[in-house]
């Protein structure tokens, strides 16, 4: 398949996870950055709201016409390309898989977005010290469960298993944020273990924020 656009923000943790997944499946996509910055604000713009109507990153431009919500992305991914597939071929195990991918991706990711984030400096008054204090509090929560997930299985490389899985997909963009806030990681060995290994990936390396077009260098 071609003619595939990939609307996304290079910081974007849940456009990162699109782009591990469109690396990992080997297909090629054209990157179109929104900015989403405060202030910049891009995705509100007309014509991309009307693609997109919760006006966030990502959406995926297909010939058969737009998704959005990363996981839906690669859900699709994962049965337009089936390999290498995203997903243990155990049933339990890709059960268990989608399991730790949705603790991030609806339980940590929601409350550290910038909704909640802007609601809570207009509403609350909260400051920055505030802001970043709440947004590793919900990472920290999230990660006290993903732990002993995996400190209990047979240690691997990845999260389950030899190659990564929809798991590792959503677990390496969300250490990244858990870095860019400092929070201590010291109580996560093996989340932190197997992020390292997925980041030596040549697909992790290529949809890395730091390698975007977009990308502002620090």
């Amino acid at each position: 398949m071609i003619g595939l656009k990939l609307y996304d923000y290079w910081r974007s943790s849940a456009a990162y996870r699109v782009r591990i997944g469109l690396s990992l499946k080997g297909v090629a996509y054209e990157s179109v950055p929104i900015n989403i910055a405060p202030g910049k604000d891009e995705q509100k713009g007309e014509a991309y709201r009307a693609a997109n109507p919760q006006m966030r990153v990502p959406v995926l431009e297909t010939p058969k016409g737009v998704l959005t919500q990363s996981l839906a992305i690669l859900a699709w991914l994962e049965t337009t390309y089936p390999e290498p597939s995203f997903l243990p071929a155990d049933p339990w195990e890709a059960a268990q898989a989608r399991a730790f991918a949705l603790t991030i991706a609806t339980d940590i990711h929601p409350l550290n977005n910038l909704a909640p984030l802007g609601y809570l400096r207009v509403k609350f008054k909260a400051d920055e010290a505030a802001i970043e204090d709440w947004y590793r509090h919900w990472i920290r929560i999230g990660f006290e469960a993903l732990e002993p997930q995996l400190a209990a299985r047979q240690q691997s490389p990845f999260a389950f298993g030899e190659e990564p899985t929809l798991a590792d997909i959503c677990l390496v963009p969300q250490c990244a944020n858990a870095r860019r806030f400092k929070l201590d990681m010291s109580a996560f060995p093996r989340l932190t273990a197997i992020d390292a290994h997925a980041r030596l990936h040549p697909a992790f390396i290529r949809a890395a924020p730091d390698h975007q077009k977009d990308a502002v260098k620090a």
